[in-house]
């Protein structure tokens, strides 16, 4: 039987970004979008325990916390491998894990695809900002990149609430404050409060989950500080509606004002796969300009993809600009484009005139 690092060093070698320990199936990778099996021996549920005995003492952990809880996030430092994001659980009686792998040190925007458009949100200095996309799309990877570039180049006091923590920061232009919820402090709110307290320039929301975190951020923001967070929605009109609709219905229309003062982009990205076989980020890009802000307040949300896609001299891109942009480029298939695409009929008819022309 493998050991948690024998796993581990395998999968990493195969380009593996997740490893699957779940009973009664092979251990198993992600790579691009696929899944494949690192051998043919199926875990029983006592191998299952004992891979994620191993991952917790690595953590040095207490395996109470899933017992009682039924599941459990934390992450793992690996020297001169790897740091993971886990997340085990209990299934069918038995313990499983799902390891998501974060490669030490901040990736290169451009080795990875990440626009100039996006990298430039480091110059802002308040506001909120989101990047937002499915789990599994590179959000996290999107906001480290740029918070390097904003600790590279700026003075300032960075602070980081993270679920668990990802990517690990040096000391460079910026200090820069790493908080892991339940092990430095209790929870987003309560994390969120104190670092108000702490002289903070730029504060990482690793993610909005309720009403109370969104009001507090967007608080934070219209008081002169950078926040930087993430939803799991894709597209800008999804991710306003999404917030909007967190709060009881006889406070949203004090969201929509107060949210139409604090937010200042909102980035969509996906992961897709190219002809290469790899994958590449696609990004829809919303700045909040004037008449975006009064489509928030006025809660006419669904005229602001019209805006996004005539206001490219501004910056902003739709999602399925950038797709056409790759088909174009001959980097994704015509069918690939579809299938990410936000509006695909649409997307359809223009590649088809831009294939007769």
């Amino acid at each position: 039987m493998l050991s948690f690092l024998d796993v581990l060093k395998q999968s990493m070698e195969l380009g593996a970004s997740d490893i699957f320990v779940v009973a009664g199936k092979p251990l198993s990778y992600k790579k691009g979008k696929m899944i494949y099996q690192l051998n043919d021996e199926k875990v029983m549920p006592d191998y299952s325990k004992h891979l994620v005995e191993e991952a917790y003492q690595l953590a040095n952990r207490e395996l109470s916390r899933l017992m009682e809880n039924g599941d459990d996030d934390f992450a793992i430092s690996v020297p001169n491998l790897a740091r993971l994001r886990v997340n085990c659980y209990k299934q069918r009686g038995s313990l499983a894990a799902v390891l998501r792998i974060v490669a030490y040190g901040i990736p290169d925007y451009k080795e990875i695809g990440i626009s100039e458009e996006v990298m430039s949100l480091a110059t802002k200095q308040k506001g909120l900002i989101l990047v937002t996309g499915s789990a599994g799309n590179g959000k996290s990877t999107t906001l480290a990149c740029i918070l390097q570039r904003i600790n590279e180049t700026r003075s300032g006091h960075i602070i980081t609430l993270e679920d668990p923590i990802e990517f690990l920061y040096r000391n460079e232009k910026s200090i820069v404050s790493q908080r892991e919820i339940g092990l430095d402090t209790m929870n987003f709110v309560t994390a969120l409060r104190s670092s108000l307290r702490q002289s903070p320039d730029v504060i990482l929301v690793g993610e909005m989950r309720d009403y109370e975190t969104i009001q507090i951020a967007m608080t934070a923001a219209e008081t002169g500080h950078l926040i930087m967070s993430t939803l799991h929605t894709v597209g800008a009109v999804n991710t306003i509606d999404r917030i909007i609709d967190i709060f009881p219905p006889n406070q949203q229309q004090q969201v929509r004002v107060q949210l139409s003062m604090a937010l200042k982009t909102v980035v969509s990205q996906q992961l897709v796969p190219t002809v290469e076989g790899n994958l590449v980020p696609v990004f829809e890009v919303m700045h909040v300009n004037n008449a975006v802000r009064n489509m928030i307040r006025e809660s006419k949300v669904y005229q602001i993809e019209s805006v996004i896609g005539m206001s490219g001299a501004e910056g902003m891109v739709s999602m399925d600009n950038s797709l056409f942009d790759l088909v174009s480029k001959g980097r994704i298939t015509t069918e690939t484009a579809l299938q990410y695409a936000l509006h695909p009929e649409l997307l359809e008819k223009r590649l088809n005139g831009n294939l007769r022309r």
